[in-house]
């Protein structure tokens, strides 16, 4: 049999938590960001939950042709644009509308021969200070893009830094207002956290949201926020099982280095999971970890195919645990045990962002 370590895409999750984002801004079109292979899940397993959006955002154009050959033929969007004048050539066939951030893309577009104008989305750079043109330069820009017969539509666009924080998103936006005052066009602002804080003011979420994170069942906010308060769910989950049990007296050690040393007689699954299927190295003994439902912690150090788990909350709570009991790395257990990404990210010091596009090539995908 294959290896027992396999992550499930949960597309009824997907489809959940693209309702919440529409139901946080009823009166704004959503795009669903797909970035990074769907934030690891996989376009074409994420798909089937997020086709209920308005569009799909994305980063390149191999992902924005997996996108067509799904068979979407609504709008999406380049969110960096183009690296290359060449690159306009397939915006054109495959219909995708892109972002303008910078005076190159403007000049690849004049030099661009086309039978079809492009909908283009001008950044403003508000104070995110990556892409963007800065306010002095953003209605200039606009003046020469609205002078192309390259260009057809021209939507305004920003994002914002600080929306997951207590500095939030009223600066940014004042920013916004005065930069693209009186200009035409439809307005996008919003990422996760805007939508979910403050996606009920009109303004803020204007004519486009674009939420990323929140889609795939992690709060942007956390610690402040979990995806419980959110009502979100998490649409990845990581599962292995154990692979042997050991039983320890008390001082004996644990895994390379000795970093963990049982206080006590105790026993310990060994997971088949390592860094190299994409779980942190340096996550530190105590990270949270589900077996058969149960929460309890990892113990040592991570290595490259195994991780260590404590089973004294197993016995405690009268739940027998064993060769081949199932082990939730993160989301969700086969009884409906929940461990937020969110959780296991704070241990290892990072964001669940990067827990999901860390999965490794070797670990089974199964869509659900």
């Amino acid at each position: 049999m294959p290896r027992p370590i396999q992550a499930f895409v949960h597309s009824d999750a997907l489809r959940h938590n693209l309702q919440r984002m529409k139901d946080c801004t009823p009166d704004a079109r959503v795009w669903a960001v797909v970035k990074a292979n769907a934030y690891g899940h996989g376009i074409e397993r994420a798909y089937e939950g997020l086709r209920g959006c308005d569009g799909f955002a994305l980063l390149d154009l191999n992902e924005a042709q997996r996108v067509r050959d799904l068979g979407w033929r609504g709008p999406v969007l380049l969110l960096e644009g183009v690296f290359e004048t060449r690159d306009l050539e397939l915006c054109s066939r495959l219909n995708l509308w892109h972002t303008v951030h910078c005076t190159e893309q403007i000049d690849m577009l004049s030099q661009h021969k086309t039978q079809q104008a492009h909908r283009v989305f001008l950044k403003l750079n508000s104070g995110m200070n990556r892409l963007g043109f800065t306010p002095d330069a953003f209605r200039s820009a606009w003046t020469r893009l609205n002078q192309l017969p390259q260009v057809d539509e021209i939507s305004l666009m920003t994002h914002f830094s600080d929306a997951d924080g207590p500095a939030g998103v009223a600066a940014q936006m004042q920013v916004f207002e005065k930069a693209s005052q009186d200009l035409p066009g439809e307005r996008s602002t919003c990422n996760s956290a805007a939508v979910l804080r403050h996606g009920t003011h009109p303004n803020v979420s204007a004519d486009w949201v674009r939420p990323g994170i929140a889609l795939y069942g992690a709060a942007p906010d956390f610690p402040q926020r979990s995806i419980a308060d959110w009502n979100l769910q998490p649409t990845m989950s990581l599962r292995s099982q154990l692979i042997a049990v050991q039983n320890l007296q008390a001082g004996d050690a644990v895994g390379y280095g000795s970093a963990f040393r049982a206080d006590k007689a105790m026993r310990i699954g060994v997971v088949a999971c390592g860094y190299a299927d994409g779980y942190p190295r340096h996550c530190p003994t105590g990270t949270p970890v589900l077996v058969n439902g149960v929460r309890t912690r990892t113990v040592g150090r991570i290595s490259m195919d195994m991780v260590t788990v404590d089973l004294t909350p197993c016995e405690l709570a009268g739940v027998h645990a064993g060769f081949g009991s199932e082990v939730t790395l993160w989301g969700k257990s086969i009884n409906g045990v929940v461990l937020p990404i969110d959780e296991v990210a704070q241990s290892a010091s990072t964001v669940g962002y990067e827990l999901m596009c860390a999965v490794a090539n070797r670990v089974g995908f199964i869509q659900d």
